[in-house]
């Protein structure tokens, strides 16, 4: 017997098993009515009246609708249910420029666009064939009077969402994510963090990253109840798991380093102290942070390695019962690698160097772009753009990036989008852009310039130029000015060179 994997198994279950508990609990704090405290029945059954107001709309299967927005309930509803019918969820980074926002409504086809009471301002711009806010517009769309249409027929190899990352082109692309990519993601993701009813998940990662790296599709299966919270504060962060009796937090190192810093000031006993378990993941930790979350905060640190392209899940690093009787530090340089094959996964580097995967977690391919989706999974491996190395263990290290891409903070940011950016400044003549250690942002985007002959700026000058035209963390936070960039003998910029002078004394390439 082959019954198709679907996202709809999670939500099924949720309401089967655990339809009377609280699955999910609203931020409190946001420009639209919070949802307050929601049972897993209830969450079903505003996701059928979701299914139905799109058929309404005349939404057909395999038509995609796009969503930009903090987290909240209703976002995760929208993860939830949409491709549960047989249609395509489009999760959008809040953090992106209306510019960048309309090219991505507008490259997925999405007939319907909704939009946080936050950004409507801001995103006044962009167009759609339907348009709702995700507050009071959005309960609107809503149809509670009707039964929605079934999935003609459910196939798990069908799209479930088309997620855009910033990779080595200007132009993000479109990851096509399967209805079994993201269940096999979510049911091992689910075994190796071990995850369970009695957890409480409280979502520091931001749910449009990833669909939130799969995990409000485990913890639904599960019934493990799911902590909203919009902004990321490391008190607020403490203050809401001793509230809320927290177990499980993701999310980029930035995060924690956000926590570490507000445990610093904290009065009394560390919330949830030998219970918490936090997943970290969009850039390696330097093993003296992953010591300082155990050691000051009291809880179990666990990496994982993946990308938006895998679902995320490839590899998992947690504790192991060899490593109790370890002293602290050793403990910490055995989990700042990236870790062993997930179940099901595969690894191998490359003759070049080159960190390569196979799972069932890796993407369909690239939505309308056939060219870079043959390139990514060429010689039927998928090719992550990082170096990396394999210890006798099993064990992967990454140590360098490919790509020319920078991760801060947990997001992905193209050179070559910021590089074209400040070369539109008038005084710029040459620019290269890389990333550099940073204590708290993993990597720090940094601009090398060169001006032209007789022209002025200073730092403050470009930096307010870049922010004017993008995303907030992609704009350069540090610029130097060099009267040349090293080149190799046809021209060709050798960002390694530039690297060098900031990277010196580090074994890896990536922070």
């Amino acid at each position: 017997m082959r019954v198709p994997l679907t996202s709809r198994d999670f939500l099924d279950r949720a309401e089967l098993v655990y339809g009377d508990r609280i699955g999910v609990v609203d931020e409190p704090a946001q420009p639209a009515p919070s949802l307050g405290e929601v049972s897993y029945r209830e969450v079903a059954r505003r996701g059928r009246a979701l299914q139905a107001g799109l058929d309404a709309l005349g939404i057909g299967e395999g038509e995609r609708v796009a969503i930009v927005s903090h987290n909240s309930a209703r976002l995760l509803e929208l993860l939830l249910s949409v491709p549960s019918s047989g249609r395509v969820a489009v999760p959008i980074n809040f953090r992106l420029q209306p510019e960048e926002v309309e090219y991505i409504v507008g490259h997925s086809g999405a007939r319907v666009l909704l939009v946080d009471p936050e950004l409507e301002t801001s995103l006044k711009g962009v167009r759609a064939e339907h348009r709702f806010g995700t507050g009071e517009e959005y309960e609107q769309l809503l149809r509670f009077d009707a039964e929605p249409r079934p999935w003609s027929e459910p196939d798990e190899d069908a799209t479930a969402t088309v997620n855009y990352t910033s990779g080595t082109t200007a132009r993000p692309k479109g990851v096509r994510m399967t209805h079994r990519n993201t269940w096999v993601n979510a049911v091992t993701f689910g075994m190796h963090m071990q995850i369970s009813d009695r957890d409480v998940y409280m979502h520091t990662l931001p749910m449009f990253h990833c669909n939130g790296w799969g995990l409000p599709y485990a913890m639904a299966g599960v019934g493990a109840r799911q902590v909203v919270i919009r902004k990321i504060d490391g008190a607020e962060i403490l203050r809401r798991v001793e509230q809320h009796g927290v177990t499980v937090m993701a999310g980029a190192p930035a995060v924690w380093n956000a926590v570490l810093e507000a445990a610093a000031d904290w009065d009394g006993v560390i919330p949830g102290r030998d219970r918490v378990r936090i997943i970290v993941a969009g850039a390696p930790p330097p093993s003296r942070t992953i010591a300082r979350v155990e050691a000051e905060l009291g809880w179990e640190f666990n990496q994982i390695y993946g990308l938006t392209e895998t679902a995320p899940l490839l590899t998992v690093n947690r504790s192991r019962a060899e490593y109790d009787q370890l002293d602290a530090d050793e403990r910490a340089k055995r989990l700042s690698r990236a870790g062993v094959p997930s179940l099901g996964t595969r690894m191998a580097v490359s003759d070049s160097g080159e960190v390569l995967a196979r799972s069932n977690t890796v993407l369909a391919g690239y939505w309308e772009n056939p060219d870079a989706s043959a390139e990514a999974l060429e010689g039927g491996w998928f090719h992550t753009g990082d170096g990396g190395s394999i210890d006798d263990e099993g064990y992967v290290t990454i140590s360098d990036r490919k790509k020319d891409v920078i991760i801060t903070g947990g997001e992905n940011v193209s050179s070559i989008e910021v590089e074209d950016v400040v070369f539109s400044h008038p005084a710029v003549a040459e620019v290269a852009v890389i990333g550099i250690p940073d204590e708290k942002w993993g990597e720090m985007v940094t601009a090398i310039v060169v001006l032209a002959e007789g022209e002025q700026a200073s730092e403050a000058d470009i930096i307010a130029h870049c922010k004017a035209r993008l995303a907030g963390y992609k704009a350069p936070k540090r610029v130097e000015f060099r009267d040349e960039l090293a080149r190799t003998a046809t021209g060709k910029i050798q960002k390694f060179k530039l690297r060098q002078d900031f990277w010196a004394g580090s074994e890896r390439q990536v922070n």
